[in-house]
């Protein structure tokens, strides 16, 4: 298989960058991008598009994500991680300590979060930690952010760790920092490993040196978005739109959500942008008199 992901299990001290001009080599191929960016210090999965794959890489980017993070209360760092330069070192109390558990518990939930200077999110085509690296600090309004899950969460001493489920681009440094700042001594991450991007997670991982083109994984399997499956494929990847009567089997989505296109074969061929609720279709199919556009097509697999 030529085209698809590759979901690799990024190895510390690597940029994700990096990452893509290995598997260029490998693959002898320059269609190659990412989704999701990892800091250097970081680890676990990484989304790599290969060659037809890379048009379908904006799919992924608002995929839920979770992490294994764990962190140190006393110190904070410019870049809120043990990579950067060091600001604060700060005495830790037995009660700054008890507070841990509570503070990230009380997390849960929507909040909102500003990027940390020292990212790869970009402002007028730079990323911020290149106007960080030359001491130009960019602050961006902040976002909404959802924090659905915390799980196993153990301490000893001022270090703790948790297992963390977020929305897409939330930044775990920064929750590290803020968990810092409200018990008071300030926080620094200290190790992180994305453990889950959609529906891909680190046992769908390879190792970087083991990048070919047999570990590929389809486009059908990695997009995280419902199903419609269609007659007549043929007319439709010739840019018939779609309608009722093309429609076999569809899975629950709303107005304006992506779908994936599968033809009679079962097989991936594109994505299209729903124009109606899934739920309304079979009150459409009820009506022998309508013939409704169901979705509109957005991508074809060519």
């Amino acid at each position: 298989m030529n085209n698809g992901f590759l979901i690799v299990n990024k190895p510390e001290n690597m940029t994700s960058h990096d990452v893509v001009s290995i598997a260029r080599k490998k693959l002898n191929t320059k269609k190659i991008g990412h989704t999701g960016t990892l800091d250097p210090f970081a680890t676990g999965v990484l989304i790599l598009g290969i060659n037809k794959g890379t048009k379908f890489i904006e799919f992924l980017n608002k995929d839920i994500k979770k992490y294994f993070v764990r962190g140190k209360l006393g110190e904070i760092t410019d870049t809120f991680d043990k990579d950067g330069k060091v600001v604060e070192q700060n005495e830790v109390t037995n009660e700054d300590i008890k507070k841990i558990e509570p503070t990230i518990m009380s997390l849960l939930g929507k909040r909102m979060q500003t990027p940390p200077s020292y990212c790869a999110k970009k402002y007028k085509g730079k990323r911020l930690y290149e106007y960080a690296r030359k001491g130009e600090i960019i602050n961006l309004p902040p976002h909404e952010i959802e924090i659905f899950s915390i799980e196993n969460f153990s301490q000893e001493g001022k270090e703790f760790e948790f297992e963390v489920t977020v929305s897409a681009g939330t930044y775990i440094r920064s929750l590290i920092m803020e968990i810092g700042y409200i018990i008071g001594p300030g926080a620094v991450t200290i190790e992180l490993k994305r453990t889950q991007a959609g529906n891909m997670n680190i046992l769908n991982t390879i190792d970087i040196n083991d990048i070919s083109y047999e570990k590929i994984i389809s486009i059908n399997e990695v997009l995280n978005i419902p199903i419609l499956k269609v007659n007549n494929s043929d007319k439709i990847k010739n840019g018939i739109q779609i309608y009722k009567e093309f429609v076999e089997n569809y899975e629950k989505f709303k107005k304006d959500d992506f779908v994936k296109l599968i033809d009679e074969n079962d097989n991936f061929f594109g994505i299209a942008k729903a124009e109606k609720n899934s739920s309304f279709i079979k009150t459409l199919i009820k009506n022998n008199e309508r013939n409704d556009r169901i979705a509109k097509i957005y991508k074809i697999l060519r």
